[in-house]
Formats: C-alpha cells, structure tokens, sequence
C-alpha cells in the first residue's frame, strides 16, 4: 500500500497496520505517534532544515521519516521489526531513493543507523520516537561517539527526568553526569498518552538538547568508575574510592574534589558533572 498522505491520525494507523497484517509488539516498545501537532514540534525543535542529516531509531510506520523527508533532510534510520521494515522499503525508501538510508537492525549495534563516521563529522541531528526500553543503553552509546549538535527524544517522561536531573537528587546517576558533560538541555515538552497507538501506560516527554560549545566526553575508565560508584549511592565517596580499583587515579581525584569544597564525606550524587570530568 502507498504510503498515505500523513498516516497521522489514529485511524489510518490502525488501517495502515491492519493492512499489512502487523500487530504493534509492546516488547519492542511500538507505540505509534498518531498526532500531527507532536511530529510538526519535534521538527521545529530540531530545526530541520533542507540538507540536514538526520539519524532516526525505529521509524515504525514513517510518520516522522516521511515529515523529515519533505522538510528536505537525509534521513539515516534502523528499524528492528521486519514487518514495518518491508513497509518503509516499499513506501519512503522507494520515494526518496537519493535521501532515505534504511537499515534493519538493532539501534543498541547500530546507535546511528549506519551513519558513516566522516559524515557525521559534518554534523548531524538526531529525531526519534525512541523505543523506551532502549533509551538509556543507546544514549550511553551515544555519547561515545560522534556527537550530533541536537537531540530531539520522544521519551519516556521519568527518563527524562533522570537525564535531566540536577545534582543531589534521586534521579541524578552516571547517564545524567555523562549526558550533561556534553548537551545542555532545552525546553521540551510533555506529551499525552493519547498521542500513541497503542496508549502506551507510562507518561512521555519530548525532551530536546543542544551540544555543548566544548563537549567531555567520558573514556572506559572514568565512565566504569562513575558507574560503580553509582551502583552505590548511598556511601561516601571515601569509601567508594578505597574499594574500587582506581587505586592512585581515585585518590588524586578525592583531594582534586577536596579542592572544590567536595569532603570525601560526599554522596555520587553531589558532585556536578563538570567535577566528575576530573577523575
């Protein structure tokens, strides 16, 4: 079937499924985007313009990648389902031959959708309905390598919350230190449950961020320190660095947070970001 118009509203997503005989499989995650307003608000948010390359994870049905494609951006994306993978190649990857790269995979193997390395040099943008379960392991991906110079996430809104959290809270953990050393967080959006085929149980924000001028990125080291130190929240960093395995490194960095007014007597959750770069 011809991809319609805008497969936006709740009725052509469910005809548009019933049609290729595909039911939305709740353990990947498929909730569609069924409402207009939400897809014209991610593309604004993400100032897409023509030419710009986009990564996208999970395009589902191609709600998104189709309103991508007519703002004129190249399009990189990974759908893990094989169904909606035929569909999207028969539909869009048909239509925009020259600007839409399809892959079928796992977005945990493939974070960019098979964007090149020296492509993504030159600067790109990632837009996506992010399958929930997958969002914390793929943004770590993320972060390690190349860096887009934006992010717009439909996701869930306790995620959210945690990637966005300010230090001596709950919610702050190693994801957020790592994600707020290279992208400031802008205003998004809360999104009703009634935007999703099916109305998925859980809240959801559009969350947005911008790349940092001069972005840290955290090595394997300093990120599996960060990690285990997290795991055990509620002990003081003294302790935390004496069982760890960081020997010298660990020590040096306790007298550098010394330094900043930061006693060994502090929680994982105290230390911002920026001196968490200075392990």
């Amino acid at each position: 079937p011809a991809m319609p118009e805008s497969p936006l509203t709740l009725s052509s997503t469910r005809h548009l499924l019933e049609t290729l005989g595909l039911r939305p499989h709740k353990r990947m995650g498929q909730n569609f985007l069924v409402d207009g307003n939400i897809v014209r608000k991610s593309l604004e948010l993400a100032e897409i313009a023509p030419g710009d390359t986009v990564v996208e994870i999970g395009p589902g049905l191609g709600t998104l990648t189709g309103a991508l494609l007519a703002a004129g951006a190249k399009v990189h994306a990974v759908e893990m389902d094989h169904g909606l993978h035929r569909h999207l190649e028969a539909t869009l990857a048909t239509e925009f031959p020259e600007r839409f790269h399809l892959l079928r995979g796992d977005a945990l193997d493939l974070p960019l959708a098979g964007l090149d390395p020296a492509a993504a040099e030159g600067g790109f943008k990632i837009v996506a309905n992010l399958p929930y379960s997958i969002s914390t392991p793929w943004m770590e991906t993320v972060l390690r390598g190349p860096l887009p110079s934006r992010m717009v996430l439909m996701l869930q809104k306790e995620t959210a919350d945690r990637f966005a959290a300010e230090p001596g809270g709950k919610q702050f953990g190693a994801i957020t230190v790592f994600l707020r050393s290279a992208f400031a967080v802008a205003k998004g959006h809360k999104v009703s449950r009634s935007c999703f085929y099916p109305v998925p149980d859980v809240d959801s924000f559009l969350f947005h961020l911008e790349r940092l001028p001069d972005p840290f990125r955290f090595e394997a080291g300093a990120r599996a320190f960060a990690r285990g130190c997290f795991t055990q929240r509620r002990k003081q960093l003294g302790h935390l660095v004496k069982v760890s395995p960081s020997g010298e490194r660990g020590e040096r960095w306790l007298a550098r947070l010394a330094d900043h007014g930061r006693p060994p007597s502090s929680r994982p959750a105290e230390i911002e970001p920026e001196l968490w770069q200075l392990f």
